[in-house]
């Protein structure tokens, strides 16, 4: 056997090992029920975004208006949440179609996309879509990225922007497409919004893409790209240098990073036709080893739980689309850090 063969079977014997290992862990987290607490009248739709504020404390949600789509309600899709889970403010009524990837950079000012544009039927959503917006945390538009309802693959322009992620220096990354025919590649901008570079294709070689889901960066500054319908996630240098990938943790659609570089991929799509071997459910592990170490599974009725985020306590929260739910996730009795 050559030596490429005996590295390209050690890669496959090493991810089938830890992918194993998964089902080899307890659960060591309990459910909270009813945690978040909306106003009357108001309901959480289906949520592909949640993140952390950078105290650590608070809980950002980017949900659909209530339902599938924020062309059908008025209200306010971009969601914060105390300690407690209160609803201290929220605000982006009327500017979304189809709310998406959320995240919070390092001066707390907070980033969305908008996942769909016009589609040539609903005149609601005429003028609007595949763009991504920058907020101070009061709401206040500090940026747009994208053109107003143009999908496109230019420097300006994108196809259902899924994730959005803002290095230390500021550069900002952005995961555009979402499967069909839609793009499949990283677009990376200055801090002013400059367009810098792009990589990335449909397919499924090294550095392909199909729907690159959500971003994560580690202590190191690697850049993980949840590449969901390739089943994997996939490491970058900031430059777009592919690194490894990782098919562990299953099918990643939300993807995050903590503090101390452990890893949670939450996973609502695997089952024997789409990945065998996985089921779904939320995967811990670390970046420094890529071993997973706690698997949370998804009991739901509808699995459908795609974004997760963890705050300074170590507790897990989790955003469901076709659910239509928030979910809270802390350590059972008895378990230890």
């Amino acid at each position: 056997m050559s030596r490429t063969h005996r590295t390209a079977l050690g890669l496959v014997l090493t991810t089938l090992a830890l992918a194993a290992g998964v089902y080899a862990q307890a659960n060591p987290y309990r459910t909270i029920e009813n945690f978040f607490k909306m106003p009357d009248g108001r309901k959480v739709g289906s949520t592909a975004g949640i993140t952390i504020d950078r105290d650590g404390n608070h809980i950002w949600v980017f949900e659909r208006c209530g339902g599938n789509y924020c062309t059908e309600s008025n209200v306010a899709p971009i969601l914060r949440f105390n300690a407690s889970g209160t609803l201290e403010k929220s605000f982006g009524a009327g500017m979304f179609i189809r709310p998406h990837g959320i995240h919070i950079d390092r001066d707390g000012n907070v980033w969305v996309s908008d996942g769909e544009g016009p589609d040539g039927k609903d005149p609601k959503r005429n003028g609007k879509g595949h763009q991504v917006f920058k907020f101070n945390q009061d709401g206040k538009l500090l940026m747009t990225l994208g053109k107003a309802g143009v999908a496109g693959t230019g420097p300006d322009t994108f196809n259902m922007p899924s994730a959005i992620l803002v290095a230390p220096n500021g550069d900002i990354f952005i995961g555009d497409g979402h499967g069909g025919n839609s793009n499949a590649r990283i677009v990376k901008f200055a801090k002013d919004g400059t367009f810098i570079k792009t990589w990335g294709k449909k397919g499924t070689a090294p550095g392909d893409f199909e729907t690159p889901h959500a971003l994560a960066m580690d202590s190191r500054g690697r850049l993980f790209v949840g590449d969901r319908g390739n089943n994997r996630i996939q490491i970058f240098d900031q430059d777009g240098t592919f690194l490894e990938e990782w098919k562990q943790f299953g099918r990643p659609s939300g993807v995050f990073i903590d503090r101390n570089d452990i890893l949670y991929v939450a996973d609502h799509q695997s089952n024997p036709k789409t990945n065998s071997g996985f089921t779904t459910g939320i995967r811990i592990g670390s970046v420094r080893d890529g071993k997973v170490t706690a698997f949370i599974p998804d009991t739901s009725a509808e699995p459908s739980q795609e974004g997760v985020a963890v705050d300074a306590a170590g507790n897990i929260y989790g955003s469901l689309t076709g659910g239509m739910a928030l979910k809270k996730y802390v350590k059972a009795s008895g378990t230890q850090d």
